[in-house]
């Protein structure tokens, strides 16, 4: 079997199901590294195989969890989907992911960001990001017609797991947006074109970028774009904003994931009262 043959097909597959292109990029990645680190088609390979190119990713390239759990998803769907053979993957356990507290822009922080920019297109990416709380690809991926002005709403389309949902389109992020699109005038389908212009611009494009304004800022904390998604869900519950409604904000399929944010909220945990701040006191009294 080539591996020119089973890379179509596994695409195929992917695309049958309906993964996300990103998603799919990752599986084919996963699935290559596999392949030429035994110089060998894994349809060649047995589950002893996978195993050791497991461990190697993690004794002799040090990469993480979720790096590796990636890698190992696309060897699942490759097995168990396009090569029908899940006995190779049968009992693989998916690494252990610490739960990390993810980075948090306070307001103001925010602000000396979005100031420091001086681009335009890039400032509008970033004060989208923010202000709709969206994740960097699903920004970049935006179309000028999922601009909903009249209604006060973004339409994203394939969001995680190909979900598609509506999130904020506020004043301000509303005249960002009018006075980015009378001075680009972008063409093509996208709202924020890339080269070539019919495409949309890449997220890693807008990495590159605020990392050297994260530099310039003088900030010590890690700045991605995907802190100021984590940044507007914090301050969206600091503001008083229902969990569930911020999940659906969000689109995360499990409250879970939105309750991470009370964890990194400083404001609730200095609301928050000590119960021994409480003993003999009228409050104390339900303590019993």
């Amino acid at each position: 079997m080539a591996m020119g043959w089973l890379r179509e097909r596994m695409d195929e597959d992917m695309r049958l199901r309906n993964l996300a292109p990103g998603t799919r990029r990752l599986y084919r990645h996963g699935v290559k590294q596999l392949a030429m680190f035994h110089m060998k088609c894994p349809s060649r390979l047995d589950r002893e195989d996978v195993r050791t190119f497991l461990v190697f990713l993690r004794d002799d390239r040090k990469l993480s969890p979720e790096t590796i759990k990636v890698h190992l998803c696309g060897i699942r769907f490759l097995f168990r989907v396009t090569l029908n053979r899940s006995e190779i993957v049968q009992g693989l356990q998916t690494p252990k992911i610490p739960v990390r507290i993810p980075e948090i822009l306070s307001g103001s922080e925010v602000e000396t960001l979005l100031s420091a920019v001086y681009s335009l297109k890039y400032r509008t990416i970033l004060m989208t990001t923010y202000g709709a709380g969206l994740r960097i690809n699903e920004t970049c991926e935006l179309r000028v017609e999922d601009i909903d002005s009249r209604r006060g709403l973004i339409y994203v389309r394939n969001g995680k797991g190909g979900r598609n949902r509506n999130a904020l389109l506020g004043k301000r992020l509303l005249l960002m947006l009018r006075e980015y699109w009378r001075a680009a005038r972008p063409r093509g389908d996208y709202l924020f074109p890339g080269r070539p212009p019919r495409s949309s611009i890449h997220p890693e494009s807008v990495r590159k970028m605020l990392r050297g304004v994260v530099r310039q800022c003088g900030f010590t904390k890690r700045v991605t774009p995907h802190t100021l998604r984590h940044s507007f869900a914090t301050h969206l519950l600091e503001s008083g904003t229902d969990t569930r409604m911020i999940q659906v904000l969000l689109g995360h399929q499990s409250i879970c994931s939105t309750q991470l944010y009370v964890q990194v909220s400083s404001r609730l945990l200095q609301q928050t009262k000590s119960p021994l701040d409480l003993l003999g006191t009228k409050e104390g009294e339900v303590l019993g």
